[in-house]
């Protein structure tokens, strides 16, 4: 085969090659490393546990620790012991002050936030632009009608606005527990030691500072050994929702694909076709996001097992599994925004699907009880016999013949109510009822399809989305902020 057949799957998996592996952090263990240790050299010399004299030379030797470390084919360990070997040859072993009062375990504790502060910030980032894309899609035809679905059977009419709206709304939740989550991920375990502090005079509150934390976690013990059990189970909770959200889009538009004509469509660009079957067009986007989302599942849950059952102290609960279910959670965000950005809807295709079933009977219902006191469950059963009598000849709820309307309201009312009625509506307002504009158009609910209520909340969702991105900013420049004055200290110590 030639690259040229090949071009739909190599366009799809370019797309999606997030769905390959995780995205490996932006920084490194070697790099965290180098921070903490520029943190603690400012910090042993402003509460005097080192001259300053020595504090130089201290900062000197992590210069040059960081300065080798960057260049082409260096090592860069991100083990503390195998990093300070490095410091002694360059500053001899005074230099190992640096240490006092501070432990691998702080110091490990210390980087998985460090790395997962990252995570969170590209994983807000990439659910902003996710829900930026859906607004898009959505304001294309907010009030287009399209089938709703319960039980896996066509349900009521709805519109484009108010389906995407559904979405947007579980998204601006997540982006709440993600920002409710970052304000516990972002304290430091820095100079809590092994487990209970030391007899150095640290001052946790300033590492914090220095590294952009907004606090330190205050108990030792917690800081290192007990908090990162809860830390990973939130932040697998964080990639579970994402991925349980995402797969339930993605089985919707997946269902409606497996019809001739569906009414959310790839570009033809997008789907790639079959070695054999020449009609076929696979959506490979979808499939491949799908695959994503049981991929993060599966990181999550291994992040919760390996907290599973073990004590304090132990290494095994503070590795990087749950970091891997976010970041794999963050790159299927970034996929579904690609995936939205993709897709066309088909107004009329949706509406001729609402129209070839039965949806719109709950308003004949609704409104024989509101217009003509006809008690809801006559009117449910006097709809739902009109239903039987329309499937089983073979009519869409458009073509029922009015006549068979009133006999079969007149034999609904004389079985539940023990007399005949009259059918209180002409044929106009019959087939009014029927169609599937006239229910959305009638809709009066709190959230309903109603073309006012979907626009005040797509008008509502984006303003929430500007000040969620408004939170990233924030947080970003603070994080900037805090990096660019651990330098200048740094520096005017090391010069």
């Amino acid at each position: 085969m030639t690259k040229q057949h090949l071009g739909p799957v190599v366009a799809a998996a370019t797309l999606f090659c997030a769905s390959v592996a995780y995205a490996q952090p932006a920084h490194d263990g070697f790099y965290w490393i180098g921070e903490m240790n520029k943190a603690s050299a400012v910090m042993v010399v402003d509460t005097k546990i080192v001259e300053r004299d020595l504090g130089r030379k201290i900062a000197a030797a992590v210069a040059k620790v960081i300065h080798d470390g960057e260049q082409p084919d260096a090592s860069r360990p991100d083990d503390y012991l195998r990093v300070e070997p490095m410091l002694i040859a360059s500053g001899g072993a005074d230099v190992t002050r640096l240490h006092s009062g501070r432990s691998r375990q702080d110091m490990y504790s210390t980087w998985q936030r460090l790395v997962l502060r990252e995570t969170y910030l590209d994983n807000a980032a990439s659910l902003n632009d996710y829900r930026t894309a859906l607004l898009n899609l959505a304001r294309t035809a907010p009030d287009a009608i399209m089938p709703a679905f319960t039980m896996g059977v066509q349900a009521q009419p709805i519109t484009l606005g108010h389906y995407i709206s559904g979405y947007l709304g579980a998204l601006e939740r997540q982006a709440q527990r993600v920002k409710e989550s970052y304000a516990r991920l972002n304290l430091s375990p820095l100079g809590a030691a092994a487990v209970g502090t030391s007899s150095f005079p640290i001052d946790r509150r300033q590492l914090a500072a220095l590294l952009g934390f907004d606090g330190p976690i205050e108990n030792s013990f917690d800081a290192n050994h007990v908090s990162p059990f809860d830390l990973d189970v939130e932040v697998a909770g964080l990639a579970t929702a994402s991925a349980i959200t995402n797969g339930a889009l993605m089985a919707d538009l997946l269902d409606q694909y497996r019809q001739i004509r569906p009414w959310f469509l790839l570009a033809p660009s997008e789907t790639t076709p079959s070695s054999i079957m020449p009609q076929k067009r696979n959506p490979f986007p979808m499939l491949l996001a799908r695959e994503q989302a049981t991929r993060t599942l599966g990181l999550a849950q291994s992040a919760v097992m390996l907290a599973h059952n073990i004590g304090p102290g132990v290494i095994e609960y503070r590795g990087d599994a749950a970091n891997n279910a976010l970041r794999e959670a963050t790159q299927l965000q970034a996929a579904m925004a690609s995936l939205v950005r993709t897709l066309r809807f088909d107004a009329s295709r949706a509406l001729e699907e609402v129209n070839g079933d039965y949806a719109t009977t709950t308003e004949l219902a609704d409104v024989l009880q509101r217009e003509a006191n006809v008690p809801f469950r006559v009117g449910h059963h006097f709809a739902s016999e009109l239903v039987n009598f329309g499937r089983g000849h073979g009519l869409r709820a458009s073509e029922l013949p009015y006549e068979d309307a009133k006999r079969i309201f007149a034999q609904s009312t004389k079985g539940l109510l023990g007399q005949e009625a009259a059918f209180p509506f002409s044929e106009a307002r019959f087939r009014e009822i029927l169609t599937p504009e006239n229910m959305v158009r009638s809709s009066r609910g709190l959230g309903g399809p109603q073309s006012a209520e979907v626009a005040r909340m797509l008008v509502a969702q984006e303003a929430q989305l500007a000040a969620d991105k408004g939170w990233l900013d924030g947080r970003r420049s603070a994080l900037a902020k805090a990096s660019t004055e651990l330098d200048v200290a740094f520096n005017r110590l090391k010069d």
